[in-house]
């Protein structure tokens, strides 16, 4: 059970781990909880030396601190985390003068400045994409209603049906470019209708759709965190936003390969700058044949697609949707599958500490 001492640690969006003089762990906070993948129940009355790589190193890390030999210390250390082995972290060694508390200990993960600079790209991003979507679609809809109107006027004072053939393909690529730009228009143009949603079962419409989209060899698997509470969203939008990067995963395998769909809870979680007690992980994996690695840093942009076929626009569409829900997406991709990796919160955000 926690300290109701420490609570005020719990608001904090990175992991704090503390030490007593013996080098024992004494409580780590809801942050560090995450980060560890163990709760405060288990870890603490461990030594240091039981969850890190070099207990050497945590030996004269505790000698330094009780010698009082620096107030502050910034190294890399390799971490036990529970169900990813050792992995190296930004360690920040606070010592500090308290009863019972030898030292604070800082945890990030090397890439944490990286991804909060990313998110900040990616929602400039965004706000770009929509801005193009949003002129774009103004600047082709106008003439292309004067063309399809011209074809119509045209092809009424035709007189064989063999000239008619051709306003009739001015008529029918017209409509198919208008129904691209309604699809560009979309979530720009369309206010969020929130409500509670369940995210499971927006998963699982998604998934009758795809597989009935392509009945043969695919396989949809579900990893399902059952005790994932209700979150509020506009549940047509999320069910857009899925349906979009399953089928592309979908037609990344060609319709014969594996399709992974997985949810878990992530707490105390940090999207724009503001935190989260709880939000969705939602992972959408494929084993396909990866995306072009030429085009990887683009995938989000509008008219950018690995398929030859497709339009370039159902991941700006999504990655949209999640920004509207308040929360981001990213995408990792190796020659033996890719993974998108969506965070949205579930409620609102925690005050601001001053």
């Amino acid at each position: 059970m926690k300290n109701a001492g420490f609570d005020d640690l719990d608001l904090l969006s990175t992991a704090i781990v503390l030490m007593d003089d013996k080098g024992c762990l004494v409580h780590v906070n809801a942050a560090g909880e995450n980060l560890l993948g163990c709760s405060v129940a288990l870890i603490a009355g461990h030594r240091l030396n039981d969850i890190v790589g070099d207990s050497s190193e945590a030996d004269r890390l505790i000698a330094e601190c009780g010698a009082r030999q620096f107030s502050v210390k910034r190294l890399q250390m390799a971490w036990q985390l529970a169900g990813r082995g050792m992995q190296v972290l930004d360690t920040t060694v606070t010592v500090v003068e308290e009863p019972r508390i030898l030292a604070s200990i800082e945890l990030r993960e090397p890439d944490a400045f990286q991804r909060i600079d990313r998110e900040e790209r990616q929602a400039a991003l965004m706000q770009m994409n929509q801005l193009l979507l949003r002129n774009l679609g103004h600047e082709v809809k106008n003439p292309l209603g004067g063309i399809r109107g011209a074809a119509q006027l045209l092809d009424a004072e035709l007189p064989t049906r063999a000239l008619k053939e051709y306003t009739e393909v001015i008529i029918k690529e017209s409509d198919r470019l208008q129904s691209l730009v309604d699809q560009m228009l979309a979530p720009v143009r369309r206010s969020l209708t929130k409500s509670s949603v369940n995210i499971h079962s927006v998963l699982e419409r998604v998934r009758t759709l795809v597989l009935s989209e392509f009945p043969k060899g695919l396989k949809v698997i579900r990893d399902y965190d059952t005790s994932l509470p209700e979150m509020q969203g506009d549940s047509e939008q999320l069910i857009q936003m899925a349906l979009n990067i399953v089928r592309n995963a979908a037609e990344a395998v060609q319709g014969v390969g594996t399709i992974w769909l997985k949810t878990r809870v992530s707490r105390q979680v940090t999207l724009h700058r503001r935190r989260y007690r709880l939000a969705l992980s939602l992972s959408i994996r494929d084993d396909g044949p990866g995306i072009p690695e030429a085009i990887r840093d683009e995938i989000f942009y509008p008219l950018v697609s690995g398929n030859p076929k497709g339009h370039g626009l159902g991941l700006t569409i999504a990655q949209t949707i999640v920004h509207q829900h308040g929360g981001v997406i990213v995408c990792r991709s190796e020659s033996t599958g890719t993974e998108f990796l969506i965070l949205m919160p579930l409620g609102g955000p925690l005050p601001a500490q001053v």
